[in-house]
C-alpha cells in the first residue's frame, strides 16, 4: 500500500513547518525547562490557532499524526499528547487552554500539571478532575511530571466521556508520531554534522563505519512510517501498538547513532542535539512501554488465531 498525503495535507503540514521553523522552538524548550513558561505558552497558542487542539474531534487520526511529527520534529515542549489526542476524544469535546491527565498505570503523572487549566485523572468510572501534587524529575527536562490528587469539589466519572480505550490509542499513536520526527531531526542533524567534521584530513561522514550507522537509521524510519500513517487509516489497538513499537526502536537508534556521531559534544546539555536525545529517551516508554506493546501485539494475533 502507498501512503501518500493529500494537497490539503500537504498545505497543512508545509504551513506548520514554517510557523515551527520561525519560532525558534529549541529556546522554546530551554526556557520550558528552566520553568520559564511565557515563550511555549505563546507558541501554544499560535499552534492552537492553527487548529492543532481540534485534529482530533475535527480531522482524522492522519491529521493529528502530520502534526505530531512535526511537534517531535522541532521538540516542541507542552503537553500535547494530552490536550490534543487524548482528552478530546476521552471528553467529546476541544480542550479549552492547556489539558493534561494522568492515566495509571502507563501514565502515572499528568505532564505540565503545574500550567494546565484543566486537569484530570483516568479511573474504571472515566475521567475525574485532579489537582497538581508533587513535581518528578524525567530524564527530558522540558517534561515536568506531577502526581494528581482527585478535586473533591469539581464532578467527576459519570460526567465525562468513559470512551478511554480510542483516546488512549489516538494518545499512543500520537506519541509514535512524535517519536518519527524526533527521529528524523536526529538523524538530519547527524548526517550535517558528519558532513562538517573532520578526523585524519576527511570529513568523517566519508567512513564507511559512520555510513553504514546512519543508512541503518534510514532504514529504520522508512520502516517505522507507513506503520504510522497505516495505524492512522484504521486505527485497532494491534497497528498502534505496531507502529509506536517501531517509532521507539527506530528513533532510539537514531538517538544512539545521533550520539556516536557526535563524539564527546553529543553528551553536552549544551549542545541542542541534547534537547533530542532526551526527548526520544522519555518518549519510548510514555503511553505504554515497548513490552506493553508488544504484549499487546501477541495478544491480538493469538486472539486471531
Amino acid at each position: 500500500m502507498r501512503f501518500e498525503l493529500t494537497t490539503d495535507q500537504q498545505d497543512f503540514a508545509s504551513s506548520l513547518e514554517s510557523l515551527l521553523a520561525a519560532s525558534d522552538t529549541v529556546g522554546v524548550a530551554r526556557a520550558w525547562a528552566e520553568g520559564n513558561h511565557e515563550a511555549g505558552l505563546k507558541l501554544w497558542q499560535r499552534l492552537a490557532e492553527q487548529g492543532l487542539t481540534m485534529l482530533a474531534t475535527e480531522a482524522s487520526p492522519v491529521e493529528v499524526c502530520v502534526a505530531f511529527e512535526a511537534l517531535g520534529r522541532h521538540a516542541v515542549p507542552g503537553p500535547w499528547v494530552e490536550s490534543a489526542a487524548y482528552l478530546p476524544v476521552a471528553l467529546g469535546r476541544e480542550v479549552e487552554g492547556v489539558g493534561t491527565v494522568s492515566v495509571p498505570p502507563h501514565v502515572p503523572y499528568a505532564l505540565d500539571a503545574d500550567v494546565a487549566d484543566e486537569v484530570y485523572v483516568a479511573g474504571p468510572d472515566g475521567l475525574a478532575a485532579a489537582t497538581a501534587g508533587d513535581l518528578h524529575v524525567s530524564v527530558d527536562r522540558t517534561r515536568r511530571l506531577f502526581e494528581v490528587r482527585l478535586d473533591m469539589s469539581s464532578p467527576g466519572g459519570s460526567d465525562y466521556s468513559t470512551n478511554l480505550q480510542t483516546a488512549y490509542d489516538l494518545a499512543a499513536l500520537a506519541t509514535a508520531a512524535q517519536l518519527l520526527g524526533a527521529g528524523e531531526r536526529v538523524l538530519a542533524d547527524s548526517v550535517t554534522y558528519v558532513k562538517q567534521r573532520k578526523q585524519f584530513g576527511r570529513e568523517i561522514g566519508s567512513y564507511q563505519a559512520i555510513k553504514h550507522q546512519l543508512a541503518d537509521v534510514r532504514i529504520a524510519l522508512d520502516f517505522a512510517r507507513p506503520l504510522v500513517f497505516g495505524a492512522a487509516l484504521d486505527p485497532t489497538p494491534r497497528s498502534v501498538s505496531a507502529a509506536k513499537v517501531a517509532c521507539s526502536d527506530a528513533a532510539y537508534l537514531a538517538s544512539r547513532v545521533g550520539l556516536q556521531v557526535h563524539g564527546a559534544i553529543g553528551y553536552t546539555q549544551e549542545f541542542d542535539l541534547s534537547i533530542w536525545i532526551t526527548k526520544i529517551r522519555a518518549l519510548v516508554t510514555a503511553w505504554g512501554t515497548p513490552a506493553f506493546h508488544r504484549t499487546r501485539i501477541l495478544d491480538s494475533l493469538l486472539e486471531a488465531r
